[in-house]
Formats: C-alpha cells, sequence, structure tokens
C-alpha cells in the first residue's frame, strides 16, 4: 500500500526539477508487464513532450496540483482543441481515446499527474509521434 501524499508529490517533483526532461513518472503499478499503467507524472513548465498518440488505448489524466493545458491535434498536423485542467476552474482531468494526437504543455511549477492507461508499457513508435 502507498499513500499519495504531499510528501510524495514534492519528492517525485523536486526529481523532476533535476531531470534534464523536467519531469518524473513515480509508477504505482509493479511491473511494466501489468495490465494496468498507474502513475504520478511530474512536470515542470519547459518539459518537451512531443505531439503523440496511443492507437490501441485510452488513456486518463487527474490532476492533482498544478495547471497544465492538454493540446489536441488532427492529422493535418493542426491544433484542433486545447483543454486547461486548473483545480481553480473546476477542471481536474481529462480521458483521451486511443488514436488522438496530443500534448501537455505545464504552465505551473510543480505541476503533478495521476496518469492511467492500458498495459503492458509499450514505447512510443515512430509512427505514434507526429513530426513538424
Amino acid at each position: 500500500m502507498q499513500i499519495i501524499d504531499e510528501q510524495l508529490l514534492n519528492n517525485v517533483s523536486v526529481k523532476a526539477c533535476n531531470s534534464p526532461r523536467l519531469r518524473m513518472n513515480h509508477n504505482l503499478h509493479a511491473s511494466l508487464e501489468d495490465k494496468v499503467q498507474r502513475l504520478l507524472n511530474a512536470m515542470e513548465p519547459g518539459t518537451e513532450l512531443p505531439v503523440h498518440r496511443h492507437k490501441d488505448t485510452d488513456e486518463t489524466y487527474i490532476l492533482l496540483r498544478g495547471k497544465l493545458d492538454v493540446k489536441v491535434y488532427n492529422e493535418q498536423k493542426e491544433l484542433i482543441a486545447t483543454h486547461r485542467l486548473d483545480p481553480n476552474e473546476g477542471k481536474y482531468g481529462i480521458h483521451i481515446p486511443a488514436n488522438n494526437w496530443h500534448t501537455v504543455e505545464v504552465l505551473e511549477k510543480g505541476t503533478v499527474i495521476f496518469e492511467v492507461k492500458e498495459g503492458p508499457y509499450m514505447p512510443l513508435r515512430g509512427d505514434d509521434i507526429m513530426s513538424f
């Protein structure tokens, strides 16, 4: 059992700040082979997450703290929607169906999301990353 508390969020955020990628995962699942991938994803402003998709799995983000924009693109590489997750606006999460192109822009230091998607873990393939 693991409690998700302020101390854990702070610890993962410190690791994100010290990472060249400005983000850090804290896996709650036991193995990359698990059928469900559950993790905390701490992200700092300036982190670069490529526009990508998951062809065969949905993905859900629940914002635990901070603020970010989830940006959605079409096949023509056009930005078609921006969804702000901000608890001050009463917007706490988003469910992204499979095969939707998306990325995030982190707007506040210390931002942490709880992320869930089907497993096992599959690294993004070249055709799952949008090139501009």
